[in-house]
C-alpha cells in the first residue's frame, strides 16, 4: 500500500524551496514531512510531477486509488480529491489530517466543506483541542445522517526527545520570539510590547527567526529596528535551529490559539524559560503548578525580567514544578513524538489495513 501526503493546493507556502529541496518554512510543511518520515518511499501529491531528494512529487491523476492511502492536509478539498480519485470507479482510500484549529477558517462555506469531509473520511487531530473543535464542526455542520459516520482520532504532537541538546546561558540574556510567522493569531504586536518594556531596564537580545513571507511583514520590520532585536531568516538546518535554541535564555508567547505549540516545547526542552498565557491551550503543555503563565502583559514583562537577570532562579522554579526533578526532563517523557507517531500509524493501519 503506498502512502501520498497532499499538501499545499490551499496555501501560498511553497512544497519546494529555490535550492530544489522540500521547504521547512511552513507549519503545514512540518507535519507532512513528519508523515512522510513515518513511510519511507511515500511521495507528495502536487499540481506537476517532480523529484527531490527528499520525496517524489506526483500528481492525483497519478495515483493509483485502489493501491493508496492519501493523507490529505488540506481537509477543505478533501471532497474534492475523492472526486477526482473516484471517476475510474474506484473507492478512495482518504484520510484528513487536521494539523490546524479548524476555528482558523471563518467562512460558513469553510465549516460546510469541513463538515462534510469529516463525516465521509477518517480524521486524525494534532492533539485534543483539534479534536474537539473538529466534533463541534461535525455537530453544527454536518446533518445528522452523515455527523453520525464521522470517525476521529487524535494525539498531541509531540518533539523528538532522543536529540541531546546542553544547554548554555549566554552573558547577554536571548529571548526568543517563538514562532516563524507574524499572523494576527500570534499577536506579535503583544510580544513587542511586553519584550520593548524589559528591554528599557536591562540589555537582552530578541531573536526572530521566520519565515520569508513574514520577513517584510509592518510586525517584523518594526521589530527589527530596535538595536536590541534580530530578525531573520530561518537556520538552514535542524542541528543549527537546536544549537540557538540551547542558547535562549527565554521566550514570550502571545498567541491567542495553538492547535498544539510546537515551538513552544522544543524551545522548553532546550532549555529556555517559556512565559506562557494562562490559556488552556498553554496549560496542556506544562505542569500543574507551572510558574509562568501570566495573564496581563504587566505580569508577563515581570516574568520575562525574572527570567533574564535571575535565569537560575527561573530554572529552579519550573524544576520544583516537577516534584523537583528536571523540567526539561519532564518535557522529554510528556511531549515525546514517538508516541504520536505510534498512534498515526496505528490508526491508519485500522483504517485502511496499510
Amino acid at each position: 500500500m503506498q502512502v501520498a501526503v497532499k499538501y499545499g493546493a490551499l496555501t501560498t507556502a511553497p512544497m519546494i524551496g529555490a535550492d530544489g529541496h522540500a521547504a521547512t518554512e511552513s507549519g503545514q510543511a512540518t507535519m507532512a514531512r513528519r508523515v512522510l518520515e513515518l513511510y519511507p518511499g511515500s511521495v507528495v501529491v502536487g499540481r506537476e510531477s517532480q523529484r527531490v531528494p527528499e520525496f517524489d512529487v506526483v500528481t492525483l491523476d497519478q495515483i493509483d486509488p485502489e493501491n493508496t492511502v492519501v493523507i490529505n492536509m488540506d481537509v477543505l478539498d478533501s471532497v474534492g480529491v475523492f472526486q477526482r480519485l473516484h471517476r475510474g470507479g474506484a473507492e478512495p482510500k482518504i484520510m484528513n489530517f487536521q494539523w490546524i484549529n479548524p476555528s482558523a477558517y471563518h467562512h460558513p462555506v469553510n465549516y460546510a466543506a469541513m463538515g462534510l469531509a469529516y463525516s465521509f473520511f477518517p480524521t486524525f487531530c494534532s492533539g485534543e483541542r483539534v479534536a474537539a473543535e473538529v466534533r463541534e464542526v461535525v455537530s453544527r455542520w454536518a446533518i445528522p445522517s452523515l455527523a453520525n459516520r464521522a470517525v476521529i482520532a487524535y494525539s498531541e504532537l509531540g518533539i523528538d526527545a532522543s536529540r541531546p541538546v546542553n544547554h548554555t546561558d549566554l552573558s547577554e540574556p536571548v529571548v526568543l520570539y517563538p514562532a516563524i510567522t507574524m499572523e494576527e493569531r500570534k499577536q506579535p504586536g503583544e510580544f513587542y510590547k511586553i519584550v520593548a518594556s524589559v528591554a528599557k531596564r536591562v540589555p537582552i537580545r530578541v531573536v526572530a527567526r521566520l519565515a520569508p513571507s513574514h520577513l517584510t511583514s509592518s510586525a517584523a520590520m518594526k521589530l527589527a529596528t530596535e538595536r536590541w532585536s534580530t530578525v531573520s531568516p530561518l537556520r538552514a538546518s535542524a542541528d543549527d535551529y537546536w544549537t540557538e535554541l540551547s542558547r535562549t535564555t527565554a521566550f514570550v508567547a502571545t498567541a491567542t490559539e495553538e492547535a498544539y505549540g510546537l515551538e513552544y516545547v522544543e524551545a522548553m526542552r532546550a532549555g529556555a524559560i517559556g512565559i506562557l498565557p494562562n490559556r488552556p491551550w498553554a496549560l496542556r503543555l506544562v505542569p500543574e503548578g507551572y510558574p509562568y503563565l501570566y495573564g496581563s502583559n504587566a505580569e508577563a514583562e515581570a516574568m520575562l525580567y525574572e527570567a533574564v537577570t535571575n535565569p537560575q532562579l527561573a530554572s529552579d522554579k519550573v524544576d520544583e514544578a516537577v516534584g523537583g526533578g528536571h523540567f526539561t526532563s519532564w518535557i522529554r517523557e510528556h511531549h515525546d513524538k514517538a508516541t504520536f507517531d505510534q498512534a498515526l500509524k496505528s490508526k491508519i493501519n485500522e483504517w485502511f489495513g496499510a
